[in-house]
């Protein structure tokens, strides 16, 4: 039964970072650098993670887009704690997306979008395979009155996914709701990320917020552990804490979020996803840090 319910906290979270990285970054944001960091507690394993993001949008028609880009992350994996197996092989993972997007406005209030998005995401310590490839989409509605002339301006996100690393064949429903209430404070419901923000000013702003984060990988080298093979490695993470951001313009943004890990899974799986060993998941501090350029 706890074999079950961290195997779907692990696809939900792999699922709903999928959606979400479509919703907010590849219709907001053009370019991204990030660094993010989990040092483990009570051990000498460390997890580093390098991101960047480009987004090109092609206009086609007055409120219709065409949207090419590409993600690269490189997850760096310091195990440096006695394990009984070669750690080697895990110390460097890959995540390499196309994205590739239309979207286009249906009336005054909302705007469609749809995503393709092949993946890669391995080791590459050897020629590449299709274990090695993914393949996620959806589809999404927006309702952004973000810049309308109203008291409280919001943004709702509708949408359905699909995600080949999660193994679940049919779509997954998805959902994200924003309110700016005055001037001072807003709020964002959903997942993989919640938060209240105050805002300083139009410049500085400061945040409470709880979300996931993760991956998810395939392993080229083969590896046997207690007699079985592990063919993946996983990580879903869920983390609060405080974020601050400033705004240099009103389309460059810094940002910087510290907080401490409320669930750790970082496991080795088989072909079949099932759980083989899991590293270090006592909860620790975490850190991310980055730069974006946004519309």
């Amino acid at each position: 039964m706890i074999l079950r319910v961290s195997k779907c906290y692990t696809i939900l979270a792999i699922v709903m970072l999928s959606c979400f990285h479509f919703a907010n970054a590849q219709l907001t944001d053009l370019a991204r650098l990030e660094y993010s960091f989990i040092p483990s507690t009570k051990s000498e394993d460390q997890y580093t993670r390098l991101r960047a993001l480009v987004n090109y949008p092609i206009k086609l028609n007055e409120d219709d887009y065409l949207i090419i880009g590409g993600e690269y992350n490189r997850i760096l994996l310091n195990l440096e704690d006695n394990y009984s197996f070669n750690t080697e092989q895990l110390s460097k993972l890959h995540v390499i997306d196309l994205n590739i997007a239309y979207t286009f406005k249906s009336n005054s209030k909302w705007r469609f979008g749809f995503k393709l998005n092949p993946r890669i995401a391995s080791t590459l310590t050897k020629e590449l395979t299709l274990d090695d490839t993914f393949l996620n989409g959806g589809a999404y509605m927006v309702k952004d009155r973000t810049k309308a002339d109203i008291d409280k301006p919001y943004r709702l996100i509708l949408g359905l996914t699909y995600n080949t690393t999660a193994g679940v064949p049919f779509p997954l429903p998805f959902i994200s709701y924003y309110r700016r209430v005055n001037d001072n404070w807003s709020f964002s419901a959903g997942v993989p990320k919640s938060n209240l923000k105050y805002f300083f000013n139009e410049k500085n702003m400061l945040q409470t917020f709880v979300g996931l984060d993760g991956y998810y990988a395939h392993l080229q080298q083969d590896t046997e552990i207690a007699g079985k093979n592990v063919d993946h490695i996983s990580l879903s993470v869920a983390v609060a804490g405080l974020g601050y951001e400033y705004c240099f313009t009103k389309h460059l943004v810094a940002y910087s979020y510290v907080g401490y890990t409320l669930r750790l899974n970082n496991v080795l799986r088989d072909k079949d996803r099932n759980d083989v060993f899991k590293l270090n998941d006592l909860n620790a501090f975490y850190f991310r840090s980055g730069l974006k350029f946004k519309i």
